[in-house]
């Protein structure tokens, strides 16, 4: 499947000047929402990434994903591996197991984002689970935004903006690598523009 045509498909694939959750600038966003809109297509990418899983031959019980971007790309995920399905969600700014979910002791568990940019809300809904007695067994998301590396590629490169446990692997359909500005350095700032959040925690 051509990850970046279905995207731009679905009006997904941005083009402007954007605020990222890591507080730096892009001229460049995708927005998973518009793509998992479409149940079928959710479905394909989701049986797509579970042969990856499957293939690596990572034994998975439980899919989580965070709230609230992570829910239907793992929900889809968890379908395609017939395995059950479950939410952490911030209460307070505390990523958080609610809603009568329960974990299993050694429970294997594979975290489900939408995107993985720097792996942060997906670290938060690992250690919840993990703290509760599951084992986590790795990562998955539709798109990497190339900061944490992949499965398949080589994990010995330094990525120090990476919050992902890098011993366990990131499955992921496609990398998508965006020129990054801190903003006082910014070129779309110093041609008058300004940075828009349209990201889950944004809009």
């Amino acid at each position: 499947m051509d990850i970046a045509q279905v995207y731009k498909d679905a009006n997904a694939f941005l083009e402007g000047h954007f605020l990222l959750s890591s507080g730096k600038h892009s001229a460049f966003y995708l927005q998973s929402a518009k793509v998992l809109e479409n149940p079928k297509v959710a479905e394909l990418l989701a049986i797509s990434l579970a042969k990856q899983v499957r293939a690596a031959k990572v034994e998975v019980d439980c899919v989580c994903s965070p709230a609230l971007g992570g829910i239907l790309a793992g929900y889809e995920l968890a379908r395609a591996l017939g395995v059950r399905f479950i939410f952490t969600e911030r209460v307070e700014g505390v990523m958080t197991l609610r809603r009568g979910f329960e974990v299993k002791p050694k429970e294997k568990i594979l975290i489900c984002e939408d995107i993985i940019t720097t792996g942060g809300s997906a670290m938060e809904s690992a250690k919840v689970v993990q703290n509760l007695g599951a084992k986590i067994v790795g990562f998955a998301a539709l798109a990497n935004r190339g900061i944490c590396n992949r499965f398949n590629v080589l994990r010995n490169i330094e990525t120090p903006e990476c919050k992902l446990d890098d011993s366990l692997p990131l499955f992921a359909l496609e990398d998508f690598v965006f020129e990054t500005y801190n903003p006082q350095n910014c070129p779309l700032c110093k041609q008058g523009t300004k940075a828009i959040k349209p990201g889950s925690r944004g809009n």
